[in-house]
């Protein structure tokens, strides 16, 4: 918990049962991820409503070596009032009947931490965390690195294997690992820089102060947390920056190795990565994902908690088709990293035409309107249809 959060709960001890008013200047994380679903019970239960609020913005100190933070507003008392309550985003205030620990209007509701889809059917599959490595950077190989081994032993290059995190998909920085998961020791321990690499491998581990790392010491030839798909699957960083108004997602190939810091979904449609890369999804991760700074955290409970639409048809054919669009438009930048088609001063006109079009789609497919819809009143549909799936 961020430590502001200790003072909302002093503040609602002291005036609970009273007519007092409170508020605070906070980072906007306490309406977020994790710490919303921990901090807003307890100060409910206590009798609190908040009564006005300012949904996230940027702050400006006044120092000479300005830093920015994202912060919220938040007024608070500890008795009912009957009057509406007020809530602020983008200059625009908005009449509500009750503001949410997300700072939405609509009932109470937090998402579970979970990473099984659980509100909206079984024809999903599960999204896991891609493989992790703790190595101490031995199993790991730059391009440079990767030339050297194959070029003295050209039999390496069977199992190094591109290796992707998040700073990788995004930036298309290239990177390689030694994946010798099902090879034979006789294919490489006549190598001699690998078998120096497994032997440092070996040491690092011993060395950790977790005893399932240590006990792994055993396998050097293997990543500590092996999950690699055997098909294609879609590839969602695990932190991107929250300057870009889309997390970007992709498809790889089984044979590019991700790293724990990439979330993955094997044998995702394109129905799935349309719905999912919409404004609409966006908006749910807004809400309930972490941070890391002031970027975005995903995570498998975003997506397990995600209240899907009820498509038909003709709806699903719609956004496969809007989806293939975003894919379409990328492939007419292929020297582009998807840092640079994202970066929301560089975005070409056809990817953002593309996305406009697929935002379009999935808002009709809930049954939103396409003007006037607050990314708030879309959040605040999503915590309904949430409430109602898990009910």
């Amino acid at each position: 918990m961020d430590y502001v959060a200790a003072w909302y709960n002093k503040a609602a001890d002291f005036i609970q049962g009273k007519t007092t008013e409170a508020a605070f200047v906070s980072t906007n994380s306490i309406t977020q991820g994790e710490q919303a679903p921990t901090l807003w019970p307890k100060l409910f239960e206590k009798g609190i409503e908040i009564q006005f609020a300012y949904r996230t913005f940027r702050w400006s100190s006044e120092a000479k070596e300005k830093a920015q933070v994202h912060v919220v507003i938040i007024g608070f008392t500890g008795y009912p009032r009957k009057e509406k309550k007020r809530l602020f985003e983008g200059g625009q205030m908005k009449l509500v009947d009750h503001i949410n620990a997300y700072l939405t209007e609509g009932a109470n509701v937090y998402p579970q931490p979970r990473r099984k889809i659980s509100v909206s059917g079984s024809q999903f599959p599960m999204m896991s965390q891609g493989s992790k490595p703790v190595d101490g950077g031995n199993l790991i190989l730059s391009p440079a690195e990767r030339a050297a081994l194959i070029k003295q032993y050209p039999q390496t290059e069977s199992y190094i294997r591109r290796y992707v995190g998040s700073r990788d998909f995004i930036n298309n920085v290239e990177r390689y690992c030694i994946w010798l998961k099902g090879v034979s020791p006789s294919q490489f321990r006549s190598v001699p820089p690998i078998m120096e690499r497994l032997a440092a491998v070996t040491e690092a581990r011993l060395k950790s102060p977790t005893p399932s790392v240590k006990a792994l010491a055993e396998m050097p030839m293997l990543f500590t947390e092996i999950r690699q798909p055997d098909s294609n699957y879609l590839a969602v960083p695990e932190v991107s920056s929250e300057n870009r108004r889309y997390v970007p997602m992709g498809w790889m190939s089984p044979a590019v190795i991700a790293s724990n810091k990439l979330y993955l979904v094997p044998n995702a449609s394109l129905y799935m990565f349309g719905v999912m890369t919409s404004n609409v999804h966006m908006a749910w991760m807004r809400a309930v994902a972490g941070r890391m700074k002031s970027d975005y955290s995903y995570s498998p409970t975003v997506y397990a908690n995600f209240p899907w639409p009820e498509v038909d048809d003709k709806q699903k054919a719609q956004i496969e088709q809007t989806a293939q669009g975003i894919l379409d438009a990328r492939k007419l930048y292929p020297d582009s990293s998807l840092a640079d088609l994202y970066d929301p001063l560089a975005t070409v006109p056809e990817l953002r035409k593309a996305h406009q079009d697929n935002d379009r789609a999935v808002m009709r497919a809930y049954g939103l309107t396409i003007k006037g819809t607050t990314e708030s009143d879309t959040v605040a549909i999503l915590f309904e249809r949430y409430r109602q799936l898990t009910k």
